[in-house]
């Protein structure tokens, strides 16, 4: 698309709109993996500790995945996205203002319920501007949001952290206090622009007829209601346990490596903080260009007359077949360490955006974001498993992280195989029947 072409699009601003909201959101969790070890000259922080940290945060980030789904089905995306970033932006504030590890865990803890709505609200708001051709291409540039706040954080923090002038508080406090304003910032933005593409104020003609797609299935809470599936009764489908199964395998990599990947260039490579915000950032830069490349690659496939669901699967296979490189990291030199995390970051970005796409492909609009809150349940829960084990595993085997890496660069290959077996066709649930099923539930 011409450059004039996507100016002109409210759609492709919808999409930069919530590419910042995610920007956000990876700056706000990466703060506390890039301070920890300026927290822990305050107060003890063990690799047990940070690893049961980072699991309060994904439990409720878990379940709150769920709710944050169900929320954005029963009440709309403008007003549930609202909320969620109002509640994440607090907690952020939050671990600032913790004196020890119980007020941290308070505050990993609220921000787990503030994020876990995000990307629910995020699939759910994709599907009602994108029609099926372009949704992978949306995906990938929001889900490069991902990479904008990952490769922003190192550097940022690190500058904030080695500041000294800082009134009233340690340095590290500050970090939360920053990064934690942005969300209002954002609100500001997302209340003005964002309505559904059915009710937006300001949509040209040229552009609905362009998206006329998503107008055929009702959108918003009192039409979703008419024809609404019961939550249930999507576990009766293999898709949804499919694509839970697959994002349990392939974040619980994702989890390791961005909670981890800072602490162990700290404690196993004996980067500093400067070194820290000047080379942490290019994984992250990696993992924006998966995002926007498999998105594209996706929807290329589709536009040169390939099955929806085929175009996905080729594309997943190519973003799983780099992730082994992750398996090299604890035996190549401290010079080249970053360049298999470029790799994997790149693989896991470029496949989560294909796996944040297939919700779309296979449910009816009105079930998205029930179903993308199930998805990403599957895969918080995945991180808080792999997470807690690596954590005791290095507790008794310090910087021994060797066999994690192993097992980490293998389970997306697993979590394709997952997919093969129980995505097999677009547009699995029907949602005539649906709602048939809903009257008589």
């Amino acid at each position: 698309m011409e450059i004039r072409s996507f100016l002109h699009r409210k759609r492709w601003w919808i999409a930069i709109l919530l590419c910042a909201a995610i920007s956000i959101d990876y700056l706000d969790r990466n703060t506390f993996p890039v301070a920890v070890n300026a927290i822990r000259d305050t107060f003890p922080i063990g690799d047990g500790d940070f690893a049961r940290l980072n699991s309060y945060f994904l439990f409720s980030y878990a379940l709150m995945y769920i709710g944050g789904g169900k929320l954005m089905d029963a009440f709309g995306t403008r007003r549930g996205f609202f909320w969620i970033m109002i509640v994440w932006s607090l907690a952020v504030i939050g671990h600032g203002l913790a004196a020890g590890i119980a007020g941290l865990a308070v505050a990993r803890v609220l921000l787990g319920v503030g994020e876990g709505g995000g990307f629910p609200a995020i699939t759910k708001a994709v599907s009602e501007w994108f029609p099926a051709r372009e949704r992978s291409t949306a995906i990938g540039i929001v889900n490069a949001g991902t990479a904008i706040g990952g490769i922003a954080s190192p550097p940022l923090i690190a500058l904030v952290l080695l500041y000294d002038g800082w009134p009233l508080v340690e340095p590290w406090r500050w970090v939360f206090f920053l990064c934690g304003s942005l969300g209002f910032l954002w609100v500001i933005w997302w209340m003005r622009e964002y309505h559904p593409a059915a009710s937006h104020p300001r949509l040209s003609a040229a552009e609905r007829e362009e998206i006329a797609e998503v107008f055929d299935a009702p959108s918003g809470p009192s039409a979703a209601g008419s024809t609404r599936i019961p939550w249930l009764s999507l576990f009766r489908y293999r898709e949804t346990w499919g694509l839970m199964l697959c994002k349990a395998l392939g974040d619980s990599v994702w989890y390791f490596i961005a909670f981890w990947m800072p602490k162990y260039l700290m404690d196993a490579r004996g980067f500093d903080i400067k070194e820290v915000g000047a080379f942490a950032w290019l994984p992250w830069a990696a993992a924006g260009v998966g995002c926007l490349v498999a998105g594209s690659f996706s929807s290329w496939l589709i536009s040169r007359g390939h099955a929806v669901l085929a175009g996905r699967k080729i594309a997943l296979a190519a973003s799983v077949a780099v992730m082994p490189a992750l398996m090299l990291v604890p035996f190549i030199s401290t010079t080249w360490v970053i360049v298999p995390f470029m790799i994997g970051y790149f693989g896991q970005q470029a496949w989560s955006t294909l796996v944040m796409t297939l919700p779309t492909d296979v449910f009816p609009r009105n079930a998205v974001g029930s179903v993308a809150g199930l998805v990403g349940f599957g895969g918080a829960v995945g991180g808080i498993v792999f997470g807690e084990l690596s954590g005791r595993y290095l507790d008794a085997h310090p910087l021994q992280y060797g066999p994690i890496f192993v097992i980490a660069g293998a389970l997306h290959i697993i979590s394709f195989l997952v997919i093969l077996a129980t995505v097999r066709r677009a547009d699995a649930v029907d949602p005539v029947v649906s709602g048939a099923a809903a009257a008589t539930a």
